[in-house]
């Protein structure tokens, strides 16, 4: 689950982060009420959405004028932010984060991931602050400094290689530490799956400062987490994904034509990649998981046929648990109920597949059965052209 910008740095004061004084409007209303909190002269404003690369459209202002920030609020407020990471369906900003300009002497980056390969937390450093870490990863690993922390042993780290990289003073050095302490509880205390704070910069005090963050929460771990919870802000998420979560759906929507139907994560990534060796596009990622009983494939089908792109659905499933007997019963009447008026290919092995061939091939619908999933593939990148 992710954080709009001024809910990370609300975590990140809670954690004893310093960030600049802020305030979050609703309406532009709010504007002149709110900002008196606030001190002067020059101000940040924000449109808060679930995506980056909001000052490249607008969606950032630095200004002194009162008026020019509650122009802002008016003409963003209920209206789509659109760029490339959004798509075309953008996301609506309900939302205006207004911030104390800082003074920026020096740009770092400051984050945290999980290497799943040591199983630990690595608390990465960069002085290419400002920038997409990737490409800093890509054209200057070497500026890239790196400590791992074990859970067990949070409190006790060494900073150093992190400061040295970054040429911090011996007074920026212990405002490091704390900011690098609270970085590794909040990440811990509260199952984030990433945080990245950049830029954490240098300011006219010579003192460090927190001015962006994108906080990533572990979805798994939300049952624990109801105060985050709370903050979910679901007109910045997928819909289909949204409707397939209610169902117990693993869903992924794409940019491809051929939608795709399949019980377990490795063997919907398999069908996926076997897609596009055969010329197609994938529309979805959908995993139905262990139960494909009627109702679910019933569903699974509304959600890949609401993708107007979508030209064929491809079903593959393994009956190792489950019947394909059953499931073809399931994939029938669910089509017959639904409606749908494309192609679908299916392909299922397993427990009672020759029954679900036979089940699937006098059902009188625009179902195409296949034996194996390379057919299946062609068949499905044919049907959708």
């Amino acid at each position: 689950m992710n954080l709009h910008e001024y809910q990370s740095r609300k975590l990140l004061e809670n954690f004893g982060l310093p960030t600049p004084k802020y305030v979050v409007v609703f309406s532009h209303e709010e504007v002149h009420s709110l900002i008196t909190k606030l001190e002067g002269p020059e101000f940040v404003v924000k449109v808060q959405v679930h995506a980056g690369g909001r000052g490249k459209v607008g969606g950032v202002k630095i200004t002194k004028d009162l008026q020019e920030i509650e122009n802002f609020a008016k003409d963003w407020l209920s209206k789509k932010f659109i760029n490339n990471q959004t798509g075309e369906e953008g996301k609506p900003v309900s939302a205006i984060m207004i911030a104390e300009s800082t003074s920026i002497k020096k740009e770092f980056y400051l984050g945290a991931v999980i290497d799943r390969s040591t199983q630990s937390l690595v608390v990465m450093a960069s002085p290419e602050g400002g920038m997409d870490i990737e490409k800093v990863a890509a054209d200057s690993p070497e500026k890239i400094y790196k400590i791992k922390i074990n859970k067990n042993k949070k409190n006790n780290f060494d900073i150093m290689p992190l400061a040295n990289g970054l040429k911090l003073s011996s007074d920026q050095i212990i405002e490091f530490k704390k900011i690098v302490r609270g970085l590794i509880n909040l990440f811990f205390e509260k199952d984030l799956s990433l945080i990245e704070i950049n830029p954490l910069v240098v300011d006219q005090n010579d003192s460090l400062k927190c001015l962006d963050a994108k906080i990533n929460i572990d979805e798994n771990a939300l049952f624990r987490q109801e105060d985050l919870l709370k903050l979910r802000d679901p007109s910045q998420e997928n819909q289909k994904e949204i409707e397939a979560a209610k169902w117990d759906l693993n869903y992924v929507a794409l940019d491809g034509n051929i939608g795709c139907m399949v019980n377990g994560a490795g063997l919907a990534m398999a069908t996926m990649d076997i897609i596009k060796l055969s010329g197609g596009f994938p529309a979805n990622f959908l995993d139905v998981g262990g139960t494909v009983d009627k109702e679910r494939v019933a569903e699974a089908f509304k959600i890949i046929l609401s993708d107007e792109k979508v030209k064929s659905i491809l079903i593959n499933i393994f009956g190792g648990i489950v019947r394909c007997d059953v499931v073809a019963l399931g994939i029938v009447s669910a089509v017959s109920e639904v409606g749908v008026d494309i192609p679908v290919i299916v392909r299922l092995k397993g427990n009672n597949s020759e029954e679900a061939k036979q089940i699937l091939s006098e059902s009188d619908l625009n179902i195409i059965s296949a034996d194996e999933l390379s057919e299946a593939a062609e068949l499905a990148v044919k049907n959708s052209v």
